[in-house]
């Protein structure tokens, strides 16, 4: 997934319709765009925190707080989603595996997925952790027409994926392929690097006198697969973790199936603003420390996707 640094103000958010407030170390609600639902968090003993083996490298007002606030889009299972009114996954997961480490305990707040790195340049979040996808583009701050609008973010990049096509189950369309939707409909999240592989696409449709791809996008992802279900569109297009697991799930397994082969694969990364290197540093110590001491491997053992693992963090390593 990506984000813009466009500030929306979207009430309503399909993925997420049924989220109520939930209680954070007392009551945490962001009202600001980007962040308009709740928050969960994974709880560090206090009494413990300053023993922990990196608390000393966190900067002071994380080792005072004991807290460090995460953005996400808790709509995007098995990565992130709400579930018995608490924020679950395998980022949530390995969130709580780097809290161990750091001594502190990692609150995640859900919002659109387009407001998330502007969450970081307000202060309002201290890093973002939503299978946000490590590009040059977002480390230097540019749009999709590459015109220079933030500042950008750096990345501790944590988890590898490529992306596949999402399609009707029983696949009528017969995509196989991006060259498979030349002078066809596909629905897309907004402001995801989804949409702009169907942008790039299209323009090679065009040039190769294929027809027309023609691309609706959507507030959210799930918007996306509905209007795919029902035939509106031919194909929706995601990490190759999230649409293996829609098409598990959705409709007991019988809405959707992934069509053709993963492509494309990258890192994800934990977003950190720029002037924020000593928290970068110690996330990517931390994570180190949980890929040696075996945590790591656990979460991608729970959630079968041991095939995105990393052997080591990296910091800024997206094209």
């Amino acid at each position: 997934m990506t984000a813009s640094n466009t500030c929306r103000t979207t009430a309503t958010r399909a993925r997420i319709a049924a989220v109520g407030a939930i209680a954070v170390a007392g009551s945490l609600m962001l009202t600001a765009c980007g962040d308009q639902t709740n928050s969960g968090s994974n709880e560090t003993d206090a009494t413990t925190a300053s023993s922990a083996a990196l608390f000393d490298k966190l900067p002071k007002k994380y080792q005072d707080s004991k807290v460090i606030k995460v953005g996400t889009d808790a709509a995007y299972a098995p990565m992130e989603y709400e579930e018995g009114g608490k924020i679950v996954g395998i980022d949530p997961d390995i969130a709580a595996a780097l809290g161990k480490e750091l001594g502190v305990n990692f609150q995640f707040t859900s919002g659109t997925f387009d407001g998330l790195i502007s969450s970081l340049n307000t202060g309002r979040q201290d890093i973002v952790m939503s299978a946000m996808s490590d590009t040059k583009a977002r480390q230097e701050g540019l749009d999709d027409k590459g015109k220079k609008v933030g500042e950008g973010v750096d990345f501790v990049d944590y988890f590898t994926s490529g992306v596949s096509l999402l399609v009707k189950k029983g696949n009528p369309d017969k995509i196989a392929t991006l060259d498979d939707l030349c002078g066809k409909k596909v629905a897309v999240q907004r402001g995801t690097i989804y949409e702009d592989t169907f942008k790039t696409q299209a323009t090679k449709c065009k040039t190769d006198g294929k027809g027309t791809l023609a691309i609706e996008a959507f507030d959210t992802d799930a918007e996306a697969q509905t209007r795919v279900k029902s035939g509106g569109a031919v194909a929706d297009l995601n990490d190759y973790p999230v649409a293996a697991h829609i098409a598990k799930t959705a409709g007991g397994g019988n809405d959707f199936e992934v069509a053709g082969d993963q492509t494309g694969a990258g890192p994800f990364g934990i977003a950190v603003d720029k002037d924020n290197a000593q928290l970068r540093d110690a996330l990517q110590e931390a994570l180190n420390a949980i890929i040696k001491n075996g945590e790591y491997k656990k979460v991608l053992e729970k959630w079968d996707v041991t095939n995105s693992a990393v052997t080591e963090a990296t910091i800024n390593a997206g094209k």
